[in-house]
C-alpha cells in the first residue's frame, strides 16, 4: 500500500491525514501523529473522509449550455466572454466568486489575474461568510489581518473562554485539546453562547448571552478589570494606544447582555485570578451586524491585560475552512488587495510592479452581498463561481438565484455535477477533488500544510489554477501565467509576501521563495510568524503600538409583530457546507438525518409544536419546512436551524433562504444568527418513508428530505396530495400490505435476484415503524420474508440500539444508557472502555457526557 501524508479539507484546524491507498478510489485514513495541528487525532468527518472519495455525481467534462464540450472550446468561450464583457463595460462589470476549500495557489492565481489583469477587485470569497468580521477586527487592532495565537496556547492556558463556538461539535479536534488541558493543568472553561450548546453543557461556566450581547459583555469585563486593578499598566503605556473617552465611554453591563449579574461576577473572577487566558471565537460571534465589533471587544481586554503575543494567551479567532487563512493572505478577500496589502498608492505600485501588470485594482471590490446584488441589478454581467455553492450559502438565497438566473454569463468550476448553483451555470468547468489536488494550504494557527494527491485526475477533471492560467494566457497574458506546476505558483507568491514589504507587514514567507519542486514535494508543516507574531510586542501600526477600539452595544433589535421569534442558524457535528461531499458518507448522514427546528418547550406549547412533526419557519425573505426538536438548550423566543440541506437533499430544511441580507458595515459579513421569524405547524394528509438502492426523485410534494444510508437512501417524506407510487419504487416483485381503516400502505420490491430494492412506508394517522432494521436490508443480503419486510422488523428481535451517536464505532443511545446503568459506568473513559464509544475522533463525548450526568444525577426523594 502507499502511504501520503495529506491535509483535512474540511475546518481551518487544518489536521494531518496519512492516508493509506488500498486501491482504486479506496483509501484508509489515520491521523497524522507529526502533524502539529492534531497530533493523530480527527473528528468523525475526517475519519471517514474514504467514505467521500468515490466518482458518484461527479463533474468529469466541461459543458456548455448542458451539452459535453472540449477544453478549448469551454475555454475559449469563457475568455472571450470575458473580454468582451470588459471592453464593452469596463473592468467592474465581471467578478470571481471564489472559495476556501481552494488551495492557495489556486487563489493566487485567480487574485492575479483580476486584480493585476483584468484591474478590478471584483474577486470575493465564501470566507466572507464566516470570519471576515475577525479579518476587519485584526485590522482596526494591530493594523494587520494577524492571528496571535497558536494551538499550543491552548496547552498552556489556565483559562480558555469560548465565544460563538460550539466547538464540540464544529472544531473537535480542538476541543479534543482543550479536554486534555482541563485534565492534566485544570483549565477553567467559559462558553458564551445564547445556547446550551454540546460544548457549553461541559463547561465551568456557561453565559447565555443574548443575541449580540457580546459586546455588552465583554466591556463589561473589561471595566470590571480595570475596577480591580488588573490591566497591564506598563503593556497599555508602551504597546497600545487609546482613543480619548475610551475608558469613560465604556458601555456595557449584564443587563445589556441579557444575562443575570451573578453570571457576570462569576465570569470576571475567573478572568482576574487567571492571567493566561485564550479567547477563541468562531461563527457565532461574527455573522453579526456588529461582528467586527465584538471582535474588538474581545482583542481590547486581551490588549489592556496584556494577554497577548506570550504562552497562554491572546485572541484567537478559528476559521471554519480548510484554507480560508491562505485566501486572506493572498488577497483572495475583495477588501485587500494581495500579500496582506491594502489600496493605498505604494500598495498597488508595489502590487503591479510585482506582476509586471498592465493595470491594478485601485479599489476595493464589492463583497459577496453587495456583489450577487450588483450581479442581480445587472451591473456585474459575467461570473466565474468556484468550488462554492452561493445558491444554498449565501444570505436571502432565493434572490442570489434570481441573480445568476438574469447574469449574461455564469461559470462554475466544480467537483459535482448537479449542484444548486451548477444548475445555473451556462459553462461548466470539472475541477479537481480533496485527494486529487496538489497544493497547499494554511490553517487557522498560520500552519502551511501540504494538500497531496492520492489519486490519479478523474475524466477531464483540471485544478482550478490551470483553468484560470488558461483563461488569462487567452485574454492575451501568456508571459505572466506560464506556471508549470504548483510548486511555481508558490514561489512567485511567498516571494510577493516579503517585495518591498522591510518589515512592514507580519506576513513575510520569502524565505521559502527558492523551494525547489524536491523540496516542495517534501515539505513538512511550518509555520510563518512564529508561535505568535506578536512575541516582539510589535504591531503592524505606523507607532508599532495596537489600537484599542471603542465599541458600543447594539440597540436590541425590534422584532415586527408578525415575526416574533429569532432564527439562528449553525452546523452540525458531521456534515459540512452544503452536503456535496459529507452527504455521500452513509455514516456521516446517521447523527442527524433530517434538518431539524430547535425550539424550547415554551415556544413549543405556545405556537402547537408536536416533538417529531413538521414546522414551517416563515421570515420576509421566504419560508422552509423543518422536523421539529423541542429542547430547553433553546432560550425562549429563538429557534435553530441547520444550514447544510440544499434542492439535492430536500426541498425543505432551507435556512439559508430565511436570511435577509444585513451584513456588518465594515467586515460586510452576513448576519445569519438574528432573523426575525415566525413558525406554525404543519400537518400533512400522509407521512411516509421509503428505503430504495437508488435516488429517487420524488415528485412535488410538501416535504422531502433524503439520507445517504449503507446500500442506498432513506427518503422521509410527507404530503397533501397523492403520492406516484410508481415514480418512486424501482421495477420488481411487489409485495403490498394495506389498512384502509389506519390509512396504511407499505410495499417492499424485490430485484431480479431477489434482494430488497425498495420499501415504501406511509401512513394517513398513526405511527411509523423504525427505520433502521429496514435500512439495513439495502446493504445485507436482502433476503428476509415478505411479513418481516412489510412490518418493518424482523420475526425475532434483537435489543434496539436508539439514534446512533458514536458513529465511529456504531453505538446508539439507549446501547450507552443501558451500559451506565448496568455496569455502574460514571465517566467517559468507563464508557470508552466498555462500549468503545468516543474513543476515536471523540466528536461524541459531549453527548455520552451528557448522558452520564443526566443518568448520574442525584434522585430527589418525594416529601412525605
Amino acid at each position: 500500500m502507499t502511504s501520503v501524508c495529506t491535509t483535512c479539507p474540511y475546518c481551518g484546524v487544518g489536521c494531518g491525514i496519512k492516508a493509506e491507498i488500498t486501491g482504486d478510489r479506496e483509501v484508509q485514513i489515520a491521523g497524522d501523529t507529526r502533524h502539529p495541528a492534531n497530533r493523530g487525532r480527527l473528528c468523525s468527518k475526517g475519519t471517514h473522509l474514504g467514505e467521500t472519495v468515490s466518482l458518484e455525481g461527479r463533474l468529469l467534462h466541461p459543458e456548455i449550455g448542458g451539452e459535453r464540450a472540449s477544453w478549448d472550446e469551454a475555454l475559449d468561450l469563457v475568455a472571450s466572454r470575458f473580454s468582451q464583457t470588459i471592453r464593452d463595460h469596463g473592468p467592474d462589470s465581471v467578478a470571481f466568486y471564489v472559495s476556501g476549500q481552494l488551495l492557495t495557489e489556486d487563489y493566487y492565481v485567480a487574485n492575479k489575474l483580476m486584480k493585476g489583469f483584468i484591474g478590478s477587485a471584483n474577486i470575493d470569497t465564501n470566507s466572507r461568510l464566516c470570519m471576515a468580521s475577525a479579518v476587519a477586527a485584526h485590522h482596526r487592532a494591530f493594523g494587520e489581518d494577524i492571528v496571535p495565537c497558536s494551538y499550543d496556547d491552548l496547552d498552556a492556558a489556565d483559562l480558555i473562554l469560548l465565544v460563538g463556538s460550539n466547538t464540540a461539535w464544529c472544531h473537535p479536534v480542538v476541543w479534543q485539546r482543550i479536554e486534555k488541558a482541563r485534565t492534566e493543568r485544570g483549565t477553567k472553561l467559559v462558553v458564551i453562547d445564547p445556547r446550551r450548546t454540546e460544548t457549553a453543557e461541559c463547561a465551568d461556566l456557561h453565559l447565555p448571552i443574548r443575541p449580540d450581547g457580546d459586546v455588552a459583555l465583554f466591556n463589561a469585563i473589561l471595566r470590571e478589570m480595570a475596577i480591580r486593578g488588573r490591566l497591564d499598566d506598563s503593556f497599555l503605556r508602551d504597546h497600545v494606544r487609546a482613543p480619548d473617552q475610551f475608558w469613560t465611554n465604556l458601555a456595557g453591563d449584564a443587563d445589556m447582555a441579557g444575562i443575570d449579574p451573578q453570571l457576570l461576577d462569576q465570569l470576571a473572577d475567573l478572568v482576574a485570578s487567571h492571567p493566561n487566558m485564550v479567547t477563541l471565537f468562531s461563527q457565532g460571534a461574527n455573522q453579526s451586524v456588529g461582528g467586527t465589533d465584538k471582535g474588538n471587544a474581545i482583542i481590547n481586554l486581551h490588549l489592556a491585560t496584556g494577554r497577548i503575543g506570550r504562552p497562554g494567551t491572546g485572541p484567537f479567532s478559528i476559521t471554519g475552512q480548510p484554507n480560508a487563512m491562505g485566501g486572506r493572505e493572498v488577497g483572495g478577500l475583495s477588501s485587500m488587495l494581495a500579500a496582506h496589502m491594502g489600496f493605498s498608492e505604494a500598495e498597488c505600485d508595489a502590487a503591479q510592479t510585482y506582476w509586471n501588470s498592465p493595470t491594478i485594482a485601485r479599489k476595493p471590490g464589492r463583497k459577496a452581498v453587495d456583489m450577487f446584488r450588483d450581479v442581480h441589478e445587472g451591473r456585474i454581467r459575467a461570473i466565474w463561481i468556484m468550488a462554492t455553492n452561493p445558491a444554498v450559502s449565501m444570505p436571502d438565497a432565493q434572490y442570489v438565484r434570481t441573480a445568476l438566473e438574469r447574469c449574461d454569463f455564469v461559470v462554475v468550476s466544480d467537483v459535482m455535477s448537479e449542484t444548486d448553483t451548477t444548475a445555473l451555470a451556462r459553462v461548466k468547468l470539472p475541477a479537481l477533488a480533496w485527494g486529487e489536488k496538489d497544493g497547499t494550504v494554511t490553517n487557522s494557527e498560520r500552519v502551511v500544510s501540504r494538500q497531496r494527491r492520492l489519486f490519479a485526475a478523474p475524466g477531464e477533471a483540471r485544478a482550478d489554477w490551470w483553468m484560470v492560467q488558461q483563461v488569462a494566457r487567452r485574454m492575451g497574458h501568456e508571459a505572466a501565467f506560464s506556471f508549470e506546476s504548483a510548486a511555481a505558483i508558490f514561489r512567485e507568491y511567498a516571494a510577493q509576501t516579503g517585495f518591498r514589504n522591510h518589515g512592514r507587514r507580519k506576513l513575510d514567507m520569502s524565505q521559502w521563495a527558492a523551494t525547489s519542486d524536491a523540496e516542495y514535494d517534501a515539505w513538512v508543516p511550518k509555520a510563518w510568524g512564529g508561535a505568535s507574531p506578536f512575541a516582539d510586542r510589535m504591531f503592524t501600526t505606523p507607532d508599532g503600538k495596537a489600537r484599542l477600539v471603542a465599541v458600543a452595544p447594539p440597540a436590541v433589535r425590534t422584532h415586527h409583530p408578525g415575526f416574533p421569534l429569532t432564527l439562528n442558524t449553525g452546523r452540525y457535528r458531521d456534515q459540512w457546507h452544503s452536503m456535496t461531499r459529507t452527504g455521500l458518507s452513509p455514516r456521516l448522514s446517521q447523527h442527524r438525518r433530517e434538518p431539524l427546528v430547535e425550539i424550547h418547550p415554551d415556544d413549543a406549547l405556545a405556537y402547537g409544536l408536536a416533538e417529531g412533526r413538521l414546522a414551517r419557519i416563515v421570515t420576509a425573505q421566504g419560508e422552509s419546512i423543518f422536523r421539529v426538536r423541542i429542547s430547553d438548550a433553546q432560550r425562549p423566543g429563538e429557534i435553530l436551524a441547520p444550514m447544510h440541506w440544499s434542492d439535492q437533499m430536500s426541498n425543505g430544511g432551507r435556512a439559508n433562504r430565511l436570511g435577509d441580507q444585513t451584513v456588518d458595515p465594515l467586515s460586510g459579513q452576513p448576519a445569519f444568527k438574528n432573523t426575525p421569524c415566525n413558525i406554525a405547524a404543519v400537518e400533512p394528509e400522509w407521512r411516509a418513508f421509503l428505503v430504495c438502492s437508488r435516488r429517487p426523485a420524488p415528485s412535488p410534494i410538501l416535504y422531502w428530505t433524503s439520507t445517504k444510508i449503507a446500500g442506498g437512501w432513506l427518503v422521509e417524506m410527507a404530503g397533501d396530495c397523492a403520492v406516484d407510487l410508481d415514480h418512486l419504487l424501482p421495477p420488481g416483485e411487489r409485495m403490498e400490505a394495506v389498512d384502509i381503516q389506519q390509512g396504511m400502505r407499505r410495499i417492499a420490491v424485490r430485484g431480479p435476484e431477489g434482494r430488497l430494492a425498495a420499501a415504501l412506508y406511509l401512513t394517513r394517522q398513526g405511527d411509523l415503524p423504525s427505520r433502521d432494521w429496514i435500512a439495513g436490508q439495502l446493504a445485507g443480503d436482502g433476503q428476509a420474508d415478505a411479513a418481516s419486510l412489510l412490518a418493518a422488523r424482523p420475526k425475532v428481535t434483537g435489543p434496539d440500539k436508539g439514534a446512533t451517536v458514536c458513529i465511529c464505532f456504531n453505538v446508539g443511545v439507549k446501547e450507552i444508557t443501558s451500559a451506565i446503568v448496568r455496569q455502574s459506568l460514571v465517566s467517559l473513559d468507563d464508557v470508552g472502555a466498555a462500549l468503545n464509544a468516543g474513543t476515536n475522533c471523540g466528536s461524541c463525548r459531549p453527548e455520552i457526557q451528557k448522558l452520564l450526568a443526566k443518568i448520574r444525577a442525584p434522585k430527589l426523594e418525594a416529601a412525605e
